[in-house]
């Protein structure tokens, strides 16, 4: 991306005045406060003791056991594979129906699956414990697949729009047997699929229209955020506003304040998993993220570059318009040395601390009856994330 261009001008003047995020990084501003020169030293910030044992030992009770619920959700799928694909043998195009299944099952079930632990998670924790029956935590689970199903829309229009290679390890959709811009209609494919399971398992429900309108929300937020994305920003909503939010529908939690206390933790916990994910394209493993690591090639307007053009002197301001969005390998390199020697990796490790403790403190402070462990556990299971 050369500055000369008009988008690499927009990139550097957006980046520049901190539109990457308009809370301007409330915690990072501490941190400039406490220590303004350019570097920041191990030694010259410093948390209390007291505030790393409140940060290490708030959480009293563990995450949903992950490896339990990841195989109680996959026992599932093959019935939502089954449901979806049903409903094309209906209509009498056993072609599509295969290429269906085909796109679900490469798409989908690869990943984490955060949304949809988060969601079982939340349902579980909210939820009265007689309500606690098979056939609720079922649903659960394929409301869930609805939200894994929404995720892998987006990741596949966004592999398409960036030009990405590899996702979770594998070569993207689109880059299969050379599926190309068709790789569009198998996104838009799964997204209409997730609301004829909506029809299928909630249809004459309470929470059936809740659900739907916030998902169509969602979606129409998420497209708004890929769009500044391509302009030069973007934002994670529905990592943990949209499955608890679900999760709050499903127990049949409608108090208006209740929704705004827990929407107000998810953002900020959202905003935090973004930074990892910028972090973590640059200094993360490959092999464990499953990224390539393509947002400087990409002039992606990220954590990182936001950081080291507010601290950058004027010879780093040209090495970073002269590299930064360029695909050569000698570019990239020249900006990732510029990040260590502006001390990115030191100053990200403080920012992680102190918006840990800070979402402590705000979780600690909800007073609407909304269980505290939920959003603990949640941030306890991000915290220090390396994937």
């Amino acid at each position: 991306m050369s500055l000369s261009s008009g988008v690499g001008r927009r990139f550097f003047a957006l980046c520049g005045n901190g539109f990457y995020r308009k809370a301007e990084f409330a915690t990072l501003g501490k941190i400039f406060e406490r220590e303004p020169s350019r570097k920041i030293t191990q030694t010259s910030f410093r948390l209390t003791s007291a505030e790393i044992r409140m940060a290490h030992t708030m959480v009293k009770t563990t995450w949903v056991t992950s490896k339990d619920e990841t195989r109680e959700l996959m026992a599932v799928w093959p019935d939502v594979v089954r449901d979806l694909t049903e409903a094309g043998r209906h209509l009498d195009i056993p072609d599509v129906t295969k290429w269906m299944a085909k796109v679900l099952q490469y798409n989908v079930p690869a990943g984490k699956k955060t949304r949809a632990l988060t969601l079982v998670y939340a349902y579980r924790t909210l939820i009265p414990p007689d309500q606690l029956t098979e056939e609720n935590i079922r649903l659960t689970r394929i409301l869930g697949w609805c939200m894994e199903m929404l995720h892998a829309f987006f990741l596949i229009l966004d592999d398409i729009q960036d030009g990405s290679q590899i996702r979770r390890n594998q070569p993207c959709w689109y880059l299969q047997n050379n599926i190309g811009l068709a790789a569009v209609n198998d996104g838009l494919m799964l997204e209409s699929a997730i609301y004829q399971l909506l029809r299928t398992h909630l249809k004459g429900k309470d929470c059936y229209l809740e659900i739907m309108e916030l998902l169509q929300e969602t979606t129409m937020k998420t497209v708004m955020g890929q769009c500044l994305d391509l302009l030069s920003t973007n934002f994670g909503y529905y990592t943990f506003v949209l499955p608890v939010t679900v999760a709050m529908y499903l127990a049949d939690i409608r108090d208006p304040e209740m929704h705004r206390q827990a929407k107000t933790i998810l953002l900020e916990m959202g905003h935090f998993f973004q930074v990892q994910d910028d972090f973590l394209d640059s200094y993360g493993d490959p092999e464990v993220t499953g990224k390539n690591g393509t947002d400087i090639q990409e002039g992606k307007c990220t954590w990182l570059i936001v950081v080291a053009l507010q601290r950058a002197t004027p010879e780093q301001r040209k090495i970073l318009e002269a590299c930064y969005g360029s695909k050569d390998p000698e570019k990239v390199k020249l900006v990732k040395r510029l990040y260590n020697d502006i001390g990115l990796p030191n100053t990200y490790s403080i920012y992680e601390e102190e918006t840990y403790n800070l979402l402590n403190t705000h979780i600690q402070q909800i007073s609407r009856g909304l269980p505290h462990d939920l959003f603990l556990n949640l941030l306890e299971k991000i915290y220090r994330r390396v994937s």
